[in-house]
């Protein structure tokens, strides 16, 4: 898949928020990319934030978000902040008329998903989020295999997503503990899997949703003290899509298992299944198997197209840099691109939907986005 971007272009300026997971993927990410420049990295402790630019070679350093934004050479910012932060962040970026790339979840609910699109679209500004799933190889081909009828009418979806991220009891309290600063499993997998199961399979008409917690407390590195978990690490959802398809999707953070991420899609004419064994990283490693007419799984092989033109080793790096490239011809195009922050309002609908669900223990309707948002 390689980048149909002019090279005639300079090079976009863009400013780095959040140096967790900004430091590991997105700052190296954007250096590789020949389109973009990192110009400027934020961290609320001005000292951290000097040696974080002097360390990757970042012309500017910043504390607050405001001195970022108004940086000349700051075209476009990337936010990968803990999702309490990303609303307000979001918003300074987009009014400061920056161009936005936005890690998921989209922000702590759909309402504020929302006026952030609303808010890009009325500035007209390329905001894209890091729905890395659509730009893997293997699931490419299996969505072009699933957009040529390989499996006929879909009779079946069923999604497992297991980790052990969460597994260690002895893991301190973090953000992630906190349901009001958008902590847990839906937020952190879910968010993705309602993405791509939008791209791949459709709307969802209705859901029901189960979620637990099952490390109900953890020691607060602050206090030493134990603090209690009000998130949840294992999710079971059922989902009726809008086509009337059944999907299954369970999602955990806190088990062992062999089989990490696992797509099983069952039709009238054929089967087909995605998945990785990759415990380490969760880009590489997918595989796509078929069938047809119930003859045995056999591996379906990824055009060398489709393939990373380079393998970082982690591979998070390689799938962020293909949703810069779409951002960037975006921007330069001027033409919204696909994932937007429209997706990200149907992730974090579904997402809400589902703690409603939980709480109510019932099924819910779910609106189609061109209703939501039209509200």
């Amino acid at each position: 898949m390689v980048s149909t971007l002019q090279t005639n272009h300079k090079k976009i300026g863009v400013a780095v928020i959040g140096t967790g997971f900004g430091q590991k993927v997105h700052i190296p990410g954007l250096q590789a990319h020949p389109h973009t420049e990192v110009v400027a990295v934020y961290h609320r402790d001005i000292n951290k934030a000097k040696a974080i630019a002097a360390s990757h070679q970042i012309p500017h350093a910043g504390d607050t978000i405001a001195d970022i934004v108004n940086l000349p050479a700051v075209q476009a910012v990337t936010i990968a902040t803990p999702p309490f932060l990303h609303y307000e962040m979001a918003k300074t970026v987009l009014q400061a008329g920056k161009h936005l790339l936005l890690e998921k979840p989209t922000a702590l609910n759909a309402a504020e998903a929302k006026e952030l699109y609303q808010l890009a679209q009325k500035q007209n500004l390329i905001a894209t989020l890091d729905f890395e799933f659509r730009f893997v190889p293997g699931w490419q081909r299996f969505s072009q295999l699933l957009s040529a009828g390989y499996v006929g009418n879909k009779r079946l979806i069923r999604i497992d997503w297991l980790g052990s991220s969460r597994a260690d009891a002895s893991r301190p309290w973090n953000w992630y503990s906190s349901q009001d600063k958008g902590g847990g499993a839906l937020g952190s997998l879910g968010s993705h899997a309602f993405d791509y199961i939008y791209w791949l399979f459709g709307p969802v008409r209705k859901l029901s949703a189960y979620l637990s917690t099952a490390i109900p407390t953890r020691i607060d590195p602050a206090s030493g003290e134990t603090k209690p978990v009000n998130t949840d690490d294992t999710c079971v959802l059922a989902l009726e899509l809008a086509d009337g398809t059944p999907c299954q999707l369970t999602i955990s953070a806190v088990v062992h298992a062999p089989r990490t991420h696992w797509i099983e899609v069952y039709g009238d004419r054929g089967t087909l299944v995605l998945g990785s064994e990759n415990q380490k990283d969760y880009i590489h490693g997918f595989r796509v198997w078929g069938s047809q007419a119930g003859k045995a799984l056999t591996e379906i092989e990824i055009p060398s197209e489709l393939m990373f033109s380079e393998n970082h080793a982690d591979g998070r790096i390689s799938a962020f840099i293909r949703v810069v490239d779409q951002w960037i011809q975006g921007i330069h195009s001027q033409q919204q691109i696909v994932p937007s922050l429209r997706e990200g309002v149907y992730s974090q609908l579904l997402m809400d939907l589902s703690h409603q669900s939980h709480k109510t223990a019932s099924w819910v309707d779910v609106p189609s986005l061109e209703s939501y948002l039209g509200n």
